[in-house]
């Protein structure tokens, strides 16, 4: 694995997540990067990047969900985005893993649709 929980929690918002949930989700990142990018022109240090922002994407994708507005009298939280369909631009974490990937792969699977799935054992 290239990004460690840390590195992870420094770009998601307020997180609580353990350390052992985003390792997890590490593990599920690191397989998407290394199938999508590994035999790319992309050195170490942009894959390490891309695999930070695809892993706080799959958190943010499933359990983290950002929102886009908040209230305080009568609690109410209006999710960003639609996150149907939309895998990688479905978060604004996923899409500055397409914007780190100068190879445009990954710029290219959002076009043409494909999704990130992430399968329970």
């Amino acid at each position: 694995m290239r990004t460690t929980a840390a590195e992870v929690k420094q770009i998601l918002d307020n997180t609580t997540l353990t350390d052992a949930v985003i390792e997890a989700f590490i593990k599920s990142a690191n397989l998407f990067v290394t199938n999508s990018l590994s035999t790319s022109v992309l050195d170490d240090d942009t894959l390490e990047d891309i695999e930070m922002w695809v892993t706080a994407h799959l958190i943010t994708y499933t359990l983290d969900r950002q929102s886009k507005k908040e209230e305080a009298g009568t609690a109410k939280i209006e999710y960003a985005g639609n996150f149907d369909g939309k895998g990688l631009l479905g978060t604004s974490y996923g899409q500055m893993a397409i914007n780190l990937d100068t190879t445009g792969k990954l710029a290219s699977l959002a076009q043409t649709g494909k999704t990130i799935k992430i399968q329970a054992l």
